[in-house]
């Protein structure tokens, strides 16, 4: 048996609203995961890691990443147009330049936010 296709809209995926300066819609399937955030210019996510690679890609403003471990960090400014691919494990953290829009896929599917045990982001 063949698996089945889902299409979706993202006018048709929730909107969780994480804190006041940032919202996500995801959508995932067995092997990745697509994630839309909005971030507001100051926007933190704080630092963290977790085995899933990570592709950014931001369509909209520009986000500060620091990449790697405390006291060996490396920061790169990542505008719209830009894409940053984010190895399993490797500790980072985000702050919004400006009001942004990244979309994120993850392999594999983040279990973390499909479970809401996500509190670092909310």
């Amino acid at each position: 048996m063949s698996a089945e296709a889902l299409h979706t809209r993202w006018s048709d995926v929730p909107v969780e609203q994480l804190n006041s300066l940032l919202t996500r819609q995801f959508v995932s399937g067995s092997q990745a995961m697509l994630a839309r955030l909005e971030l507001k210019k100051g926007c933190i996510v704080p630092r963290h890691q977790h085995p899933n690679e990570q592709i950014s890609y931001i369509t909209h403003g520009a986000l500060r990443f620091s990449l790697g471990e405390d006291g060996s960090t490396v920061d790169k400014i990542i505008r719209a147009g830009d894409v940053l691919v984010i190895p399993g494990n490797l500790p980072h953290s985000a702050e919004a330049l400006e009001d942004s829009i990244d979309f994120d896929i993850f392999a594999p599917p983040r279990q973390d936010w499909i479970s809401s045990d996500d509190a670092y982001l909310r």
